[in-house]
């Protein structure tokens, strides 16, 4: 694998103590924190999103799914491709990390599975958000699923991008 232009491949000095918080840790201790901490987010969204996907995959093997009509079940295979793009970005920065060893690029492995669990943590909201309104119109009506489905997107995006910016350190 080439590096971008403006990286390189050498070992940089990551012995040096890194001043940006305000713990005692080396860059290199840092950068190692920081992919401990993200592959643990990566587990607990693993096994989100394997309940998730399993849950949608049984569902064409049900009784119900005979009756669905052609809306529900353009949802349906929306669904199974947003789980299945989910899980493949929940894999990448497992296989960035297995394809770029010890190449001495762990801060953009870092950098890279940062925006990848992001971009998981949006596929699964609105994999949860979908499910809710496929859910809802099958055993209610559209207008049910459609009344779940948004209350759930405004509780999630609360939960998800308001909390957050509302706590970050300004």
């Amino acid at each position: 694998m080439t590096p971008p232009p403006d990286q390189t491949t050498e070992p940089r000095d990551r012995d040096v103590h890194d001043d940006s918080d305000d713990r005692n840790e080396s860059e290199s201790e840092k950068l190692d924190r920081n992919w401990d901490e993200l592959l643990q987010e990566l587990r607990i969204t693993q096994t989100g999103l394997q309940l998730l996907t399993g849950f949608l995959l049984t569902l064409p093997f049900t009784q119900v799914f005979r009756t669905l009509d052609d809306g529900q079940q353009w949802l349906y295979l929306t669904l199974v491709v947003i789980a299945g793009i989910a899980v493949g970005v929940n894999m990448t920065p497992i296989m960035l990390h297995r394809r770029v060893f010890r190449e001495h690029v762990k801060d953009l492995v870092v950098a890279v599975g940062h925006v990848m669990i992001q971009v998981v943590m949006a596929a699964i909201a609105v994999l949860i958000v979908g499910m809710a309104v496929l859910i809802f119109s099958v055993v209610s009506s559209w207008l049910a699923g459609w009344i779940a489905g948004g209350g759930l997107a405004i509780v999630l995006v609360g939960l998800l991008a308001g909390v957050p910016k509302r706590l970050a350190p300004h």
